[in-house]
Parts: C-alpha cells; structure tokens; sequence
C-alpha cells in the first residue's frame, strides 16, 4: 500500500502532465497557481505525519531487531536444551541397555549356579539314598546269612539229639525183646509179649 506523500507526488505528476506547455516551449508549462499550491500544501501537511511515522519505526528499528535477536537467542536456546535432553537421554538409554544386558547375564549366571548346585544336591541325596539302601539291604543280608548259620547249626544239633534218642530207644527195646530168645513174632505173641509193631506204636 502506497503513503499518503506517494499519493500526493503522484496527484503532482498527473497535474503536471495535464498542464499545457508554453507557447514556443517544449519544456515550460503553464499550471494554475492555486492549484499547484494547494497540492504542495497538502503533500507539505503530510509529510510530517509521514516522516513522524518512519522516524518512529526507524526508532523501534533498534527494538525491533533486538526483540526478533532475542527470540531467535531463546529459539536456539530451547533448540540445544532440546539436543542436550535428547544427547542424555540416548545417553542414559545407552545406559540403561548396557546395566539391563548386565542385570541380565548376571541373573542367568546365578540361575545357571542354582541350576548346578541343585543337581550336585539331586546327585548327592540319590548316592546318599542309593547308600543307605545299600546299608540296609546289607544288614538284612547279614541277619538273614546269619540266621541261615544258626539254623543249620541248631537243625544239625537237633538232628544228631535226635539220633542219639533214636539210638537209645532202639537200645532199649533190642534189651527188652532179644532176638535169640524168640524164634518168631507169634511165639511172642502167645506168651503175652508184644510185637515190634506194638512197642513202635507204644513209643
């Protein structure tokens, strides 16, 4: 948008050109006196108004320069606080990853040692256990091999008592009833004397 002292300069122009050249003259005009006046008073009415104008965003020039300076300072400012918080975050993620991977393979090292000293213990208990019933099934052993002695030498002790009973009363009924005496059993058996078969029944 044109100023106002624009406006005037080109009313000035066009008056000028409207104006008749003198006569014999290329370059002299003739113009009408009030006319002319009345458009340099207005433009010398102006001009203040339009020169007060300037002069004021001239003045504010410094202002101006030094509030768009300042904007830009704190765009720039908030612009590298923006960078640095991103820096120390990618740092602190950078971080965070490196202590997460350690957390990590420090928990898989101490699961791993869980894991072992859980198998040494399983190992442990099953020889333990393995042991013990071996204990116990040799102790077993031994009482059974240890009865099966007593009991063969108590079962040959009461055979040869046996034996010797059997003895004594195969003795005793040869002294009863000799042989020589009788020829037969039915002799023995008219005289009253019992047979080989009554005396074992007696027994």
């Amino acid at each position: 948008m044109s100023s106002n002292i624009d406006q005037i300069i080109e009313e000035i122009e066009d008056y000028i050109e409207g104006c008749k050249f003198q006569p014999l003259s290329s370059t002299k005009i003739i113009v009408n006196k009030d006319e002319i006046q009345e458009l340099i008073a207005d433009l010398r009415q102006k001009t203040p108004e339009e020169v007060k104008r300037y002069q004021k965003i001239i003045s504010n020039k410094e202002a101006i320069m030094a509030d768009a300076q300042a904007k830009a300072d704190s765009i720039i400012s908030k612009a590298q606080i923006q960078k640095d918080e991103l820096v120390s975050e990618h740092l602190i993620m950078q971080q965070a990853y490196a202590q997460a991977d350690e957390i990590v393979a420090m928990a898989q090292q101490q699961a791993q040692e869980i894991m072992d000293a859980a198998t040494n213990d399983a190992n442990e208990i099953r020889m333990g256990a393995v042991a013990y019933a071996d204990r116990m099934l040799k102790a077993i052993e031994d009482l059974l091999t240890s009865s099966q002695n007593i009991f063969k030498t108590n079962f040959a002790q009461l055979s040869t008592s046996m034996q010797k009973t059997l003895d004594v009363v195969t003795a005793n009924r040869a002294e009863l009833v000799p042989s020589e005496d009788y020829g037969d059993e039915t002799v023995m058996a008219e005289e009253g004397v019992p047979s080989d078969d009554t005396v074992s029944d007696d027994a």
